[in-house]
């Protein structure tokens, strides 16, 4: 048996076990997006939001990127970070943004328009 023989059989061994136990995943696909909407907000504020399945990305007009997990609502689509300092509520063609205190709107009256 010569070393190219072993290399070959070693490299075999390798792709069986990642084959059989699962080591080494793959990454996932990326999901395609459901929806992406342009908002138009009071004070000329800009928010873009691309819309999946359970989550948002959002590119705010100041240049801020984010993305955020749905979160539990009774109206509307809301995302929110874990601590609820930043969240995102959409509801048909209308959204807002509160940051910090969730009585203040950073981002009011905004309208969308679907892409």
């Amino acid at each position: 048996m010569n070393a190219m023989t072993v290399t070959r059989s070693a490299r075999r061994m390798v792709a069986l076990a990642v084959v059989a136990f699962g080591c080494c995943s793959l990454p996932a696909l990326a999901e395609d997006p459901i929806a992406t909407v342009d908002y138009a907000c009071k004070e000329g504020k800009t928010i873009k939001a691309t819309f999946y399945n359970a989550s948002v990305d959002l590119v705010l007009g100041n240049g801020k990127k984010m993305s955020l997990p749905q979160a539990q609502s009774a109206d509307g689509g809301r995302y929110a970070t874990a601590d609820e300092s930043f969240v995102f509520w959409a509801v048909g063609d209308k959204a807002f943004v509160t940051e910090g205190d969730p009585n203040v709107q950073t981002y009011a009256d905004c309208v969308g328009k679907r892409q």
